[in-house]
């Protein structure tokens, strides 16, 4: 065969539970289960989201909502796993260059619409569109083409996507791709209703015009206060969802998003408050979930300007200077883990390579810390001058002030903090003019190291630092085009080490999820992307 299917539907396990037959724990399990006659979920969601535009969306908050308006070609399981989503299945050329997917017949818009292969086709020739202004268009590189498309030198319609019939889409890549199933999950490959982006323009994505192919519709958004979603009754496996409402209520201050879920007004948290974790791990044990989580929390350095400019000595200083175990275990006590490295552990078949000093004791690093200070030019007497640029939180102001003091105390630099709403945060770090230091966190968009270090390569929309390095780009580029497992990890590993050596990011600690949820909440489950289906969830009676 030319073909090999790998969508895979994975077997089904025999389980012994004190010896009661498969069916009795069912039934069993549906004696005790007694669902909720209100099926209406709150989530606490973070900041206020940037757009509801797939193809425009770059935060956390606005993914989680997008999550269930929309459907990707992939699917994803409550653990994690891939599974089919708006295709029933794919093949795969044995060379890994050409993925036909079968459109499931009975998908629907939530107009009605039939959901066609030229619906993602054309929602994957936007995202590279130059015109659509995607921070996010550097994702689909490795589809045939797209980089000319992002570059303005081929137009959208050059993309290697194709619809031969309305319920085929095959997508050819330029060179073979391990994590491109995992890709198509991310909303940038998410499909669009072309009449109502034809009819609405740029406000196709506000409510009474957001036409999706989720397990949801758009109902309401407020301001500073919410988005209100209801199931969308046309989605093909609408029989098999419970929740008909879900809120996704907005805050930047986690306390009082904390104190709202003890009142009875939020199912579950975005967060929890880092000066309440160990009451709450004593307190409310069974509400706290805590797992791993793919993603780095770091500061960026603005290397297009004074003073971070060609002066990579200061940078390492700053970083060297940093006790990092300090803000892990008693600025944010959950569990994170301090970084040295830039790809956080957890990714498949990928070792991690830390910073030389990671093994250094704190005097070694102090040590090293003054002299690079010194050979950048800067002393007690001629400090260097830094601003520090953060979004609206609590924590982040806790860490900044941390990160401030210890520059102060181990090398004298003076520094200025400096908070935004988060829009007006992301319009700062992308300007660059107005930035200096920021504080920032990156989070997988799937499961291989290319998520990290790609938002760091020249062309990069997301590449907030400025940071440009020729010898960075070719390694990436060449793990782009390398078939080989290892041969490829490799280059991801050299390109790391680049990164680590030029410090246009200061890694500080990779995450945990660290929230709290309701028990009577089911279907909930960790998973390392830390992505959560409301379709995949009940309500109790409680």
């Amino acid at each position: 065969m030319s073909l090999r299917s790998l969508c895979r539907i994975p077997a089904i396990v025999p389980l012994i539970i004190c010896c009661l037959t498969a069916s009795a724990v069912q039934a069993s399990a549906s004696a005790v289960e007694v669902l909720a006659a209100e099926q209406v979920l709150r989530r606490g969601n973070g900041p206020e989201v940037e757009t509801l535009d797939p193809h425009k969306a770059q935060s956390v908050s606005a993914s989680n909502i997008l999550r269930d308006l929309y459907e990707g070609l992939v699917g994803e399981a409550p653990d994690g796993r891939l599974r089919p989503g708006a295709a029933a299945s794919w093949e795969i050329s044995r060379d890994g260059l050409r993925y036909s997917f079968r459109m499931r017949a009975d998908a629907r818009w939530s107009n009605g619409d039939p959901v066609t292969a030229e619906d993602f086709a054309a929602g994957l020739r936007r995202s590279v569109d130059p015109a659509t202004g995607s921070k996010y268009s550097q994702i689909l590189a490795p589809i045939e083409n797209a980089e000319s498309v992002i570059a303005g030198d081929l137009p959208p319609e050059a993309l290697g996507v194709e619809a031969p019939e309305p319920h085929t889409l095959i997508i050819r890549l330029e060179s073979a791709t391990p994590y491109f199933l995992g890709l198509l999950t991310h909303a940038s490959a998410y499909p669009i209703h072309q009449s109502s982006l034809k009819q609405h323009g740029d406000a196709f994505a506000k409510p009474g015009n957001l036409v999706g192919n989720g397990a949801y519709r758009l109902t309401e958004r407020v301001v500073q206060s919410h988005v209100l979603l209801e199931q969308n009754p046309h989605y093909w496996d609408h029989e098999n969802g419970h929740i008909r409402q879900v809120y996704f209520m907005n805050t930047e201050d986690v306390n009082s998003e904390f104190k709202r879920f003890r009142a009875g007004e939020l199912d579950w948290t975005s967060t929890i408050p880092s000066n309440q974790a160990r009451w709450i791990r004593k307190n409310l044990p069974q509400q706290v979930r805590v797992s791993t989580y793919l993603g780095v929390y770091y500061y960026g350095f603005n290397v297009t300007q004074p003073p971070f400019k060609d002066n990579p000595a200061l940078r390492h200083a700053l970083s060297l200077a940093i006790d990092r175990q300090v803000i892990a275990n008693k600025v944010l006590s959950a569990g994170e883990q301090v970084a040295y490295g830039w790809v956080p552990p957890g990714v498949i078949g990928y070792d991690s390579l830390p910073l030389a000093h990671s093994t250094w004791t704190r005097e070694q690093r102090l040590a090293e810390a003054r002299r690079l200070y010194a050979e950048a030019g800067y002393s007690q007497e001629s400090p260097a001058e830094v601003e520090i640029l953060y979004n609206t939180s609590e924590d982040h102001k806790k860490i900044a002030i941390v990160i401030g003091a210890m520059w102060k105390q181990f090398l004298g630099v003076r520094t200025k903090l400096r908070n935004e709403e988060w829009k007006v945060y992301l319009q700062s770090r992308q300007l660059k003019a107005k930035t200096q230091a920021f504080r920032a966190g990156w989070i997988g968009d799937y499961n291989d190291p290319n998520t990290f270090l790609e938002i760091m390569h020249s062309q990069h929309g997301l590449n907030d630092s400025g940071y440009a390095s020729e010898r960075f780009d070719t390694l990436l580029e060449a793990a782009a085009r390398e078939g080989d497992a290892q041969k490829r990890m490799s280059l991801m590993q050299q390109a790391e080490a680049q990164l680590l050596e030029d410090m246009p990011v200061m890694p500080l600690y990779f995450y945990v999820t660290k929230r709290l949820v309701q028990p009577y909440v089911v279907g909930w489950q960790a998973n390392i992307m830390d992505h959560h289906r409301t379709h995949d969830m009940r309500i109790l009676e409680h």
